[in-house]
């Protein structure tokens, strides 16, 4: 009898035993996790140095038609003063037709997306109305039109801006405008602002990661179409869109009424002061905030992401590999020594190491392969000489290959992955409850039910 209770009470403090060394085992887990962190933090300094010479992200804005004046205002004291300012007034239509050429550029082992793509751009202005002006007004300056473009190096060739059937070559703006960012700018003082205006542009533009539009017409449609097979599509406005053969179209159409966006603005700088200022006429704010829409040329094969996610799982791996061991133990009365577990955690542990190591070269398809026939397979050969016995040194194989492809699909199910995960781990619970029952705790090997 007391052999029994030795032997229940030796099971009670290996059990302990197991679970204080699962826990220990999650600092060489963290590390690791730190390691996928860091690597990533490294890739994506790779990535930024491979943009920053390349061009960065897009946003594509305008044109908006710029009319200078010059207005008589007061001050406190009812002394006046002239004040410089700009109305500025958006195109009642405006069609952007985009084709989208990505590419992958890779600066040593990492790799980001950029594009080249082909901007056409046309549209109309309505004649100006004049009632649109503040009162005041002593003069005019010369109208010109403005189209914005977040990062000008992205720029190829040497674009032309067409209006009502004249060229126009184009210039850069002197400052950034508060609302389209960096400025191309057209001098069309040959046109009337008082008729109906016409435009076209086309233009090559570079660009890395994303490429999007502000809707600046009170009537704005842009379609959008490439190569890639997974873009993804950002901001407050819904394509309607259709992918096939690996890549994409995309059309956006949105109304004076959908953005917060003014149809005309004032900007400019008070000949009394040198601050520069911008208010809109009453229709809406002069600003592009939740405006911009567009597309994210996504790579879905995220090295980093995925192997972030797998380390989550490292305690599950360790304490139900233990849980394995701790059963052919009880069942077969082999003893394991600690070290032992100890050598399996770690090589459980190295798995990841192995992955991220791997991933980065091999991708993580055939890394995840490798990494864990390698782990299968060391830990299989030890357990082999630990319990020198076939049948759980195959029972251990085939649960551990079994773990592994479970992670390995739970990774690919993006959208049920805590579906899959959950209703996994609630029936390897139910399996080891069921093993479980079959030991008598408290009277140790000799009262293993049957």
């Amino acid at each position: 009898m007391e052999k029994k209770k030795n032997l229940g009470l030796s099971y009670t403090l290996k059990g302990l035993m197991i679970a204080g060394l699962s826990l220990v085992l999650l600092i060489p887990s963290c590390a690791v996790h730190g390691l996928v962190k860091e690597r990533k933090r490294t890739r994506d300094e790779a990535v930024s140095k491979i943009d920053s010479k390349w061009s960065l992200p897009q946003t594509v804005g305008g044109p908006v038609l710029a009319i200078p004046f010059t207005r008589l205002v007061a001050d406190s004291k009812n002394k006046e003063y002239t004040q410089d300012e700009t109305i500025n007034v958006v195109p009642d239509r405006l069609e952007v037709d985009c084709k989208l050429y990505p590419e992958e550029r890779y600066y040593g082992i990492y790799k980001t997306i950029v594009y080249k793509s082909v901007v056409t751009i046309e549209g109309e202005f309505a004649a100006f109305d004049r009632n649109l002006l503040p009162r005041g007004v002593v003069a005019f300056g010369n109208p010109y039109v403005k189209i914005g473009v977040s990062d000008r190096r992205g720029i190829s060739g040497d674009p032309v801006f067409e209006m009502n059937g004249r060229s126009y070559e184009i210039g850069i703006g002197s400052v950034t405008d508060n609302v389209l960012g960096e400025l191309l700018v057209v001098d069309i003082r040959d046109q009337s602002v008082d008729n109906k205006l016409s435009f076209s542009m086309s233009f090559e533009l570079k660009g890395s990661g994303s490429i999007n539009f502000l809707p600046v017409g009170r009537t704005s449609i842009v379609n959008v179409e490439g190569d890639w097979a997974d873009p993804g599509f950002v901001g407050n406005y819904s394509p309607e869109f259709t992918i096939a053969d690996g890549g994409f179209k995309a059309n956006w159409e949105v109304l004076r009424f959908n953005r917060n966006m003014a149809d005309t603005w004032y900007d400019g700088v008070a000949s009394n002061s040198n601050r520069e200022y911008v208010y809109d006429t009453g229709m809406g704010v002069a600003s592009d905030r939740g405006n911009s829409f567009g597309v994210n040329l996504v790579d879905t094969v995220d090295v980093y992401q995925q192997s972030e996610r797998s380390v989550k799982y490292a305690i599950m791996f360790i304490l139900l590999t233990f849980v394995v061991f701790f059963f052919v133990e009880v069942f077969t009365g082999k003893k394991i020594h600690p070290i032992q577990y100890v050598l399996v955690g770690v090589a459980l542990v190295l798995f990841y190491s192995l992955l991220i190591s791997f991933a980065e070269r091999l991708g993580f398809g055939w890394a995840y392969l490798i990494s864990g026939i390698a782990t299968i397979g060391l830990i299989t050969v030890y357990a082999s000489s630990v319990f020198k016995s076939r049948k759980p040194t195959v029972t251990l194989a085939a649960i551990l290959s079994a773990l592994y492809v479970y992670l390995y699909v739970i990774l690919q199910l993006e959208d049920v992955a805590l579906l899959a995960g959950s209703v996994g781990l609630f029936v390897i619970l139910a399996v080891i409850m069921y093993f479980s029952h079959k030991v008598s705790w408290y009277n140790g090997q000799d009262s293993i039910e049957e």
